[in-house]
């Protein structure tokens, strides 16, 4: 299916990350989900650990790079990262459906 190679890898310790730029030969243009569950199971950790920043591909190439940051724990992430829109709307819809 895919294969993944490391290009880099930096180690940030102070947000608790490792940044990550990875090369993926795909048939089809991987999305953000298949993406990280690519990278969770290459680096044996849970996806919601794993933060996809960016996807670039050429145009008729099968290799992707994918610029991603990996946390040590979910808390790490939600501390650094920004949510966005769709998380969002997603937690809202969330919190209103228990209330």
């Amino acid at each position: 299916m895919e294969n993944l190679t490391i290009l880099k890898q930096k180690e940030n310790p102070l947000f608790n990350r490792k940044e990550l730029e990875v090369n993926m030969e795909s048939n089809i243009t991987p999305n953000f989900k298949d993406a990280e569950e690519a990278l969770s199971k290459k680096f044996s950790t849970n996806s919601e650990n794993i933060k996809i920043k960016k996807i670039d591909g050429k145009f008729g190439s099968r290799n992707f790079i994918i610029f991603a940051n990996l946390y040590h724990t979910k808390e790490d992430k939600e501390k650094t990262e920004r949510k966005s829109k769709k998380e969002k709307k997603a937690e809202e819809n969330k919190s209103e459906a228990t209330a």
